[in-house]
C-alpha cells in the first residue's frame, strides 16, 4: 500500500523534470513565435503529401510522386511511417499540430539526455548545464522532418546500453525490435548497428588488453550479436535490402557529400557551434582518459561519433546526445574531488549538497507535465502559431498572388522552393527539383546548379523540360540574366523572389 501510495504521489506531485521540459519546450519554440523555426525547412511540405498519399491509397509509393524531371522513376520513401504520422498530424491540427508535435519529441529527446547524466550519477547543476549546451549544439537540425525521431530514439538506445554495459538484462535486446520500428520513421536507424559494431570492436580489444579476458569476451559476443540482429531487423521495411543498398549508396555520394550543407563539415561561426566545441573539446579528453584506463569500447565509441560530427554537421546532435552523459559524469567526479577537504560551510561543499538533493526531482515524470504543455497551448497568441512556412525563407504571398500562373505549371526554382510548390499544390503541381537529393542525384542536380549560374546551357536545361515559369531569388545569375534577354518577362517580384515568364520561344 505504502508503495503505491509513493507512485502515486510521484505522478501527482510535480517534478524539477517536468518544469524543465515545459521551460526547454518554451525557451526553444514558444516564444517570439518561434515555432515557425521547426518550418525553416521546405523538406516538411513533401513528407506530409508523401504521408497523405500513403492515407489516401493505402500502399507504400515505389515510383516518383512529385517530378516531372524524373517522373514515374522508382523512388524509396524509406521515411514513410514518420511521413504518416505527419500527415495524419497535419489533417488533424495543421501546421499548428506537426510544430507541436515536432517540438515535444525534440524536447522529449533533451530531456531523456539530462535523465541518462543524473542516471549516471552527474552533479545535478552540471547536468543542467550540460543539456543546455548539447541542445544548444544540436538545435541546428531542430526541424519539422523524420530526424526528431531519431534523436528521441538515439537517445533511448544509449541509455539501454549504458544500462546493459553496466548490469546485462534481457531488455536490451528490446534494441532489435526499435531497430525495426526505428528503419521505417527514419535513416538514422543505421548509427545504432554501426556503434553496436565500434562497441564488439572495442571490447575484443579491451579483452586483449586485461587478462584475463573472460568477462570481456562476452560482451564482445552479446555486442556482436545486437549488431547482426538490430541489422536484420531493419529488413522489416517495404523496400527490403533495396533500402540498405539505396543508403550505401547515398552516404557514399560523392555528389551528396559536396552539394548538400548538412553533409558538409560544421561552419564554427555561431553561438551553437561554440556550444558543439565545448563539448567536442571535454569528449576528446574524456576519450584520452578512457584510453588511459583501458576502457577502450566507449572511448572508440566517442572517437568515431567526433570524426562523424567534424565529418559531417548532420551528425552534431547525434555526437552531443552521446558524450553528453559520460561528459557529465566524468567532470562530477572531478567536482567531488575538487570538494573533497573543503569546510562544510564553503560554497562549494554547499552546491554540492544541494545538488545532491535536487538530483531526485529529475528521475522522474508526472502528470503535471500535461497540464503544462496544454496550458503553453492554450495560452499561447493564435499569432505565434505557423499557418504556413516562414515568409522569410519562402515566397508564400508572391506564390499565393500568382496562384493562376504557377499552379499546374512547369516551374524552375530552387529545391527548397520546389518543396514548397508540392505542399501548396500537390498533386496538380509537378517540381523539377526538390529537397529529395538522393532521389535527383547528380544528374539533375548539375542541371539545376548551372542553369542557376546561368551556365551557357541554361536555355538547354529550361527548353529540354518545357519549362515557362521561374521562381527565382535576387541573388541568382540567371535572375538578372533573364531581365536582359529576349523571350523572358518579370511578372513579380518581392523581397523573396522574382518571378518570370516565358513569352518566346
Amino acid at each position: 500500500m505504502e508503495v503505491r501510495h509513493t507512485r502515486l504521489g510521484r505522478l501527482l506531485l510535480p517534478s524539477l523534470s517536468d518544469c524543465l521540459f515545459v521551460s526547454l519546450l518554451v525557451l526553444l519554440f514558444g516564444t517570439g513565435g518561434r515555432w515557425a523555426t521547426l518550418l525553416a525547412d521546405g523538406d516538411s511540405g513533401w513528407h506530409i503529401r508523401t504521408g497523405e498519399f500513403i492515407l489516401d491509397h493505402r500502399q507504400w509509393p515505389f515510383r516518383d510522386l512529385f517530378s516531372f524531371s524524373k517522373a514515374g522513376q522508382p523512388w524509396y520513401a524509406w521515411e514513410w511511417l514518420s511521413d504518416l504520422l505527419f500527415a495524419a498530424v497535419f489533417r488533424a491540427l495543421g501546421l499548428k499540430g506537426l510544430v507541436l508535435a515536432s517540438g515535444l519529441v525534440i524536447t522529449a529527446s533533451a530531456i531523456l539526455v539530462l535523465r541518462h547524466m543524473i542516471w549516471r550519477g552527474a552533479n545535478a547543476f552540471l547536468a543542467v548545464a550540460l543539456t543546455m549546451l548539447s541542445v544548444g549544439a544540436a538545435s541546428i537540425h531542430y526541424l519539422a522532418r523524420p530526424h526528431v525521431f531519431t534523436l528521441l530514439l538515439w537517445a533511448v538506445s544509449l541509455l539501454v546500453l549504458e544500462r546493459d554495459r553496466r548490469q546485462p538484462t534481457r531488455a536490451v535486446w528490446l534494441l532489435v525490435p526499435l531497430t525495426a520500428l526505428w528503419t521505417n520513421l527514419h535513416g538514422g536507424w543505421v548509427a545504432l548497428p554501426a556503434s553496436l559494431a565500434v562497441l564488439a570492436a572495442g571490447s575484443v580489444i579491451e579483452a586483449l588488453l586485461n587478462p584475463p579476458a573472460a568477462g570481456r569476451w562476452f560482451r564482445t559476443r552479446r555486442y556482436s550479436a545486437l549488431a547482426l540482429a538490430s541489422s536484420l531487423a531493419s529488413l522489416a521495411n517495404p523496400y527490403g535490402p533495396r533500402l540498405h543498398l539505396h543508403i550505401v549508396r547515398y552516404l557514399r555520394s560523392d555528389w551528396i557529400r559536396n552539394m548538400v550543407d548538412e553533409f558538409q563539415s560544421p561552419k564554427f561561426r555561431s553561438e551553437n557551434s561554440l556550444h558543439f566545441e565545448i563539448i567536442l573539446f571535454a569528449g576528446l579528453m574524456l576519450a584520452a582518459w578512457l584510453l588511459s584506463r583501458r576502457e577502450v569500447a566507449e572511448a572508440l565509441l566517442l572517437l568515431a561519433w567526433a570524426h562523424a560530427a567534424l565529418v559531417s554537421a548532420r551528425h552534431v546532435p547525434l555526437f552531443v546526445i552521446l558524450a553528453a552523459p559520460p561528459v557529465a559524469a566524468a567532470a562530477s567526479l572531478l567536482w567531488t574531488r575538487w570538494t573533497e577537504g573543503k569546510p562544510a560551510k564553503s560554497v562549494l561543499v554547499i552546491l554540492d549538497r544541494v545538488a545532491t538533493d535536487l538530483a531526485p526531482g529529475f528521475r522522474h515524470t508526472s502528470l503535471w507535465i500535461a497540464l503544462g504543455v496544454l496550458a503553453l497551448v492554450l495560452f499561447t497568441p493564435a499569432a505565434h502559431w505557423p499557418r504556413n512556412f516562414p515568409q522569410q525563407k519562402f515566397p508564400v504571398e508572391l506564390i499565393e498572388r500568382q496562384r493562376g500562373r504557377l499552379e499546374g505549371s512547369r516551374v524552375f526554382t530552387s529545391d527548397q522552393w520546389g518543396d514548397y510548390l508540392i505542399y501548396r499544390f500537390y498533386p496538380r503541381q509537378k517540381v523539377f527539383i526538390d529537397g529529395r537529393s538522393d532521389f535527383y542525384g547528380p544528374e539533375i542536380g548539375k542541371q539545376y546548379l548551372r542553369t542557376v549560374q546561368a551556365h551557357p546551357d541554361w536555355r538547354k536545361v529550361l527548353d529540354g523540360y518545357s519549362m515557362n515559369l521561374v521562381v527565382a531569388h535576387p541573388e541568382w545569375p540567371l535572375a538578372n540574366l533573364l531581365q536582359q534577354v529576349p523571350g523572358w518577362r518579370l511578372v513579380d517580384r518581392d523581397s523573396t523572389a522574382l518571378l518570370f515568364e516565358r513569352t518566346g520561344p
